[in-house]
């Protein structure tokens, strides 16, 4: 069989998911294959890949915040973009990033240096995981990142129970990436959800 007919067919293979996609024509779904573009979707996703210009990772201080009044403006319960303030997946962004991480950004957030007296990244990691960009700080803030955490998930710092946000402290020398792009109504409510759309096969590439 000739070598070009071989990886047609590798390639139309690999375009196949153990699920019975949407329904659509064979040819559709062969250019999609061939063009590589988009994935057959579970139509509840609104995941999209980011963009080519949002695949440099940003440098950035991060702290966290309680959805408490003296913490938020106006009502704690409601994000700046409208969404409900959910410890489990939001994070807000100081205002010159607003053009890079729009709301309904998902980003990973990491650190590889060692916990510090100011910064107790590693023992608060946990609760962070995927975040959605929901939320925006005080003007006055600048190439920052604020994760929305809950008060009551205490980690243990020098044998003490303490808030995970006053744990977290002032982290610097922090790398934010971008995974992808979420409709603000389809914010889900648990960590794991995120995740599943962001690693699950719910994940479209843009056209």
């Amino acid at each position: 069989m000739p070598i070009l007919s071989i990886a047609f067919m590798a390639i139309f293979a690999f375009s196949g998911t153990s699920e019975a996609p949407v329904s659509a024509p064979t040819t559709e779904i062969a250019e999609q294959a061939v063009d590589n573009t988009t994935l057959a979707l579970k139509t509840s996703a609104a995941v999209t890949r980011p963009q080519t210009n949002d695949a440099e990772p940003l440098s950035v201080l991060l702290t966290s915040y309680n959805a408490v009044p003296e913490q938020t403006d106006g009502n704690p319960s409601i994000t700046a973009s409208g969404a409900r303030s959910n410890p489990e997946v939001i994070a807000a962004r100081s205002v010159d990033l607003a053009g890079i991480l729009p709301f309904g950004t998902v980003v990973t957030i990491e650190r590889t240096g060692k916990d510090t007296e100011r910064c107790h990244f590693n023992a608060v990691s946990p609760q962070i995981g995927y975040r959605v960009i929901a939320d925006s700080m005080h003007s006055r803030k600048r190439e920052q990142v604020d994760v929305l955490l809950d008060p009551e998930h205490t980690v243990l710092v020098h044998g003490k129970e303490t808030n995970p946000s006053v744990a977290l402290g002032m982290c610097s020398d922090v790398t934010v990436r971008v995974v992808g792009r979420i409709k603000l109504s389809d914010i889900p409510e648990t960590q794991e959800e995120l995740r599943k759309m962001i690693e699950g096969d719910s994940l479209a590439l843009n056209k």
